[in-house]
């Protein structure tokens, strides 16, 4: 018996992931699950891109709006969620659609990640609280103490992993490294995965004009209502973190927004590098439609365990 298909679709954000998605779904009658860490805060629609109520009539999705702002969420309980859903969706059609450009979260169910025990309330305040008050350079140091692998690894300027890297060891008692074994989980379906890229300069001019339509859509009203919030990990977001600056006085709202822009080409960089390692990735560019399709449509048909890789050549 054939296993089921989840057809994986990824790239940096403004890409044109969307429309794409949507074509995909109503051809293969599928629904849509979000990979997108981002668009399942309810509150976060204008900011996020997330599907307006169009987009939502025209497939079924799942993972978005589920959210509050002070939910906790991991990439843990993606992979656990999202496999459960899949395991109902796939008995209402052998083809299913995930399309997102949260990279964790991808891997987290195309590969599967370490089973990494979740972080206790009181261990996750008292690691935030010693960020907020002693800074990230004495945290950096206090992990090559007790972690000096995963410190030799980590983006030492990335906040969020070395706290959590200390939240593991003093919750268990363990390195963090003794939990990360990366090894890659075995699914009960296929995956097919396509990308989509654009030449440099038109994505950032996409990812521009993104930035301004946001802000005419009510972008910064949308922030505003969540700028009592601003601690939490859920608004630590490109496109709110720089509007909250505007509203403490620091910034200008004409410098905020062009460091929204800057910072969003700057994810846009560290997405195609985190994808560009996935060498199951077929990448096309957003208009190649009909070449996507009929590379799809072959995967789609071909038996299982045939390579036919040789179809579209990697660029």
């Amino acid at each position: 018996m054939n296993k089921p298909t989840l057809i994986v679709l990824v790239g940096p954000t403004g890409v044109g992931k969307t429309e794409l998605s949507l074509s995909i779904a109503e051809r293969y009658h599928t629904s849509i699950i979000s990979a997108d860490s981002r668009q399942l805060y309810a509150d976060l629609k204008i900011g996020t891109a997330a599907p307006t109520p169009d987009q939502l009539a025209r497939a079924r999705h799942y993972f978005v709006g589920t959210l509050k702002l002070t939910d906790y969420y991991s990439a843990a309980q993606y992979e656990t969620e999202v496999l459960k859903q899949l395991d109902i969706l796939f008995k209402e059609s052998p083809i299913q659609l995930m399309t997102g450009g949260s990279m964790m979260y991808v891997d987290a169910v195309c590969k599967g990640i370490d089973d990494i025990p979740t972080v206790d309330n009181e261990t996750r305040e008292l690691m935030l609280h010693r960020y907020e008050t002693e800074g990230l350079e004495r945290l950096c140091n206090e992990l090559k103490l007790l972690d000096p692998e995963y410190y030799r690894i980590v983006d030492l300027k990335n906040h969020k992993r070395v706290i959590h890297a200390l939240e593991i060891c003093y919750m268990t008692g363990r390195t963090y490294t003794s939990f990360r074994t990366q090894t890659k989980k075995e699914r009960p379906f296929n995956i097919v995965k396509i990308g989509l890229n654009r030449e440099r300069e038109e994505l950032y001019e996409r990812i521009n004009r993104r930035v301004d339509q946001m802000m005419e859509e009510g972008l910064l009203e949308e922030a505003r209502a969540v700028y009592p919030y601003r601690n939490l990990n859920s608004l630590n977001t490109v496109g709110y973190k720089e509007l909250f600056r505007h509203f403490d006085g620091e910034w200008t709202l004409d410098f905020a927004v062009e460091k929204i822009k800057q910072n969003s080409r700057i994810y846009s960089r560290k997405q195609m590098t985190w994808f560009k390692r996935d060498h199951d990735i077929q990448w096309f560019h957003p208009n190649d439609g009909t070449q996507i399709i009929n590379f799809l449509d072959n995967r789609l048909t071909e038996p299982a365990g045939k390579d036919i890789t040789s179809l579209h050549p990697r660029p």
